[in-house]
């Protein structure tokens, strides 16, 4: 029974640690919102990488050399 003393206040600080951390988010804008990031994946926007990255500074695909074995691996 002794235990009973020692829980509830543990639960308790649990309870205020995780409504601080709802209102720190809240205050913070965390949830103004909430749609944008689930939509931002289905369009391509080319200004959100910047001045630095443009369209021309794409990595391009270099073919594989030929080591000179033409014959299919199986």
């Amino acid at each position: 029974m002794s235990i009973i003393y020692v829980l509830i206040p543990i639960a308790m600080l649990f309870v205020l640690v995780a409504v601080g951390i709802f209102f720190w988010a809240v205050r913070s804008d965390q949830f103004d919102d909430l749609e944008k990031q689930s939509v931002s994946i289905l369009f391509e926007d080319d200004n959100t990488q910047g001045d630095s990255a443009k369209s021309s500074d794409k990595p391009t695909i270099t073919p594989r050399k030929d080591n000179g074995n033409n014959t299919p691996s199986e």
